[in-house]
């Protein structure tokens, strides 16, 4: 009888090596004995199996076990006689108990012993056995331990994947691939192709069954698929799909992977991102909110407007005729100064008549305001009415926002950043160099992150994160410091360093923040090697001070622009401030816009901004970024433009006020 028992373990177990596939749960090696024996109730038959080689075979071999359909198969699933079907019960509910723990390799193909002769008795006693196939024998028995802690980790690391990177991210990222916005992301595309595969295929797998799911997949795939997580790639992966901003997990995927001057082809933004966006908008009501234009003087509202000239049509005629006039903004070096609260409060109630000095460094400062085509659609908007303004080049914040879009940081405590090619015109590569104090450590292109000079440890409180070479658009480049409590103290110094040595440009604007406060510098000629232009020194006690190096280095020439030509005066209509604060809903950045006269742009205009957005719009701002960059309306004539300034951008302007008398200001933001 219990050679018919054997026969049946025997055939299972070929049926089970079959599948090409074997594994191993840990059992406790009393307890799997226990159930065998246990499950006789005859005393006598108990002691008949009680058995030497028995046990051991069950010792060692009785967790034997294969996957099929997700399900655990093994050789204790047999129907045997009733005499053993106790204890054959009892071993197959112990065994199904027990999770998988290896993949399953021996270094010889008998397991048991088959039989043995009794010479007392004459005898010969059968017992548990199986061969092994030779696919599962390896010769080397050191080679197995190795080969199944692989095994292990490569199913362990698998499962931790398909647990918690999600099917949308990898979504995603093969759609950047798909549409060239992702650094080298084509020899990604192959291994995330079959993952996502398996991903899909986890999903239907029930929560008892996708360990076992694991084992398997983890023994058939490469082991590259495996251990994804573990790439670059994965990277990203996990930081999707734990909800990072997609700029923003691209940009740490493209630190490790892409050489630092790499700039992105496309726009991160996929065929499913635009869809769930226009779908979201469609839901709202808000396609027609998308229909924008620019906005007149007939759509402003009285109580908007904080100034309107009332000044004679007559005496402009005489007015226009000085227009032509240079005028020198440092001659002005000496006139009285006054910031823009008091002069809203105490000097534009009894003014009759405003007029500007446009400066070369306010060319940035042009700006236009817009409004939706249709007055009654739904309001995209935070701010409470359909109104919104862009700068020239379709910035909101000028040189801090272009730094924004590149992908650099400007909340750091210390942003040093350089613009130049403001018209497009000049092919030239200019670099923003900083020198940190105590080791002169040098942050530029060729060392974009401050070194520990003393143990050679890269330190990433201070690094240049944005670098252009030869942009055919406007040039930016970013140096930030992110960690106060990392930064040396003493003098930092900034340069610009003309790389190309072209000598036809029209030079570089600059800006340092800190504090909160941005300082502009601007040069505004060609110049050669490097220009030095300020110094800033920190201590922990006091802070952060500046000082300017651009004394009789800058040269003022007349430019023209919008109409308006620089150097001059020129007419203010109106002073209001930006659309997101008039009335009681005021959110975001406080603009001060000064309408002029004549001032008409002839820039093709981005309709809105990401930050103006309402709220519920930010899952979807990526969409929104690259809708408005090409939603560009076209001027009109009759525009409401002039210069604007934002509150968080430290700079100043000249004005000519005509009230009681005539007198000349400086207004400081």
């Amino acid at each position: 009888m219990f050679n018919d028992l054997k026969l049946k373990i025997q055939k299972k177990f070929k049926d089970l090596a079959d599948t090409g596939k074997l594994f191993y749960v840990e059992i406790d090696r009393e307890k799997i004995w226990e159930c065998y024996i246990e499950g006789f109730t005859d005393p006598l038959e108990k002691q008949g199996h009680n058995c030497n080689c028995c046990k051991s075979f069950l010792r060692q071999y009785g967790g034997l076990v294969t996957i099929v359909d997700n399900k655990v198969q093994s050789i204790w699933d047999i129907e045997v006689e009733e005499l053993y079907e106790a204890s054959i019960k009892n071993l197959r509910q112990y065994i199904h108990s027990l999770p998988i723990t290896d993949v399953y390799q021996n270094s010889f193909d008998s397991l048991g012993t088959d039989k043995n002769l009794d010479k007392v008795k004459s005898v010969t006693w059968n017992h548990f056995f199986v061969k092994l196939p030779i696919a599962f024998v390896n010769k080397n028995a050191l080679s197995i331990d190795s080969l199944k802690s692989t095994w292990r980790d490569n199913k362990s690391v698998l499962k931790r994947s398909l647990d918690e990177l999600t099917i949308d991210a990898t979504e995603t990222i093969l759609e950047l691939i798909a549409q060239g916005s992702l650094y080298k992301g084509n020899e990604f595309e192959g291994i995330l192709t079959g993952f996502l595969k398996l991903q899909k295929e986890y999903k239907k797998v029930p929560a008892a069954m996708k360990d076992n799911f694991c084992w398997i997949v983890s023994t058939e795939v490469n082991q590259a698929l495996t251990r994804v997580r573990n790439t670059a790639i994965g990277t990203l992966l996990v930081n999707l799909s734990e909800g990072m901003e997609l700029d923003t997990a691209v940009s740490k995927f493209e630190v490790v992977v892409a050489p630092s001057n790499y700039k992105r082809p496309t726009a991160l933004v996929t065929p499913r991102m635009i869809e769930e966006a226009k779908t979201k908008l469609s839901e709202a009501g808000l396609l027609e909110s998308l229909e924008r234009r620019f906005a007149t003087s007939t759509d402003l509202d009285i109580k908007d407007i904080l100034y309107v000239d009332k000044s004679s049509s007559l005496s402009d005629v005489f007015e226009d005729m000085k227009k032509d006039s240079e005028v020198n903004p440092k001659s002005f070096s000496k006139i009285e100064e006054i910031g823009i609260n008091d002069f809203l409060e105490n000097v534009l109630p009894k003014t009759k008549k405003l007029s500007v000095l446009l400066e070369n460094r306010q060319l940035s400062n042009m700006v236009t305001l817009l409004t939706s085509v249709n007055k009654e659609a739904p309001l995209l908007f935070k701010h409470n009415n359909p109104f919104s303004w862009s700068y020239t080049g379709g910035i909101t914040d000028s040189m801090k926002e272009r730094v924004k879009e590149a992908g650099g940081k400007i909340d750091g405590v210390l942003r040093f950043s350089i613009q130049w090619n403001e018209d497009g015109k000049s092919i030239i590569d200019l670099d923003a160099h900083a020198h940190e104090p105590v080791d002169g450590s040098h942050i530029y292109y060729s060392s974009p992150y401050r070194k520990d000079q003393g143990r050679g440890k890269t330190i990433m409180t201070g690094q240049l994160d944005v670098d252009m070479i030869n942009p055919s658009h406007v040039g930016i480049e970013n140096i930030t410091w992110s960690d106060q409590s990392k930064m040396k103290e003493g003098t930092y110094k900034f340069r610009v360093h003309n790389y190309s040595g072209h000598k036809s440009f029209d030079g570089v604007r600059t800006e340092i923040e800190f504090d909160g406060e941005i300082h502009e510098f601007s040069i505004n000629k060609p110049f050669i090697n490097y220009v030095d232009i300020a110094e800033v020194t920190y201590s922990k006690v006091i802070g952060f001070s500046i000082k300017s190096l651009l004394e009789g280095k800058s040269t003022i020439n007349s430019k023209e622009k919008w109409g308006l030509k620089t150097n001059r005066f020129h007419k203010i209509k109106n002073i209001m401030l930006s659309p997101n604060y008039w009335g009681d809903n005021k959110v975001g950045n406080k603009h001060f816009m000064f309408i002029l006269e004549h001032c008409e742009s002839n820039e093709s205009t981005r309709p809105f901004f990401n930050e103006f957005l309402k709220e519920e719009f930010n899952s979807n701002r990526k969409f929104f970024e690259v809708l408005g960059s090409k939603l560009k309306l076209n001027p009109p004539t009759n525009q409401v433009s002039g210069i604007g300034f934002s509150d968080t951008q430290r700079s100043s302007m000249i004005v000519q006020v005509e009230g009681s008398f005539k007198r000349v200001l400086k207004i400081n933001f």
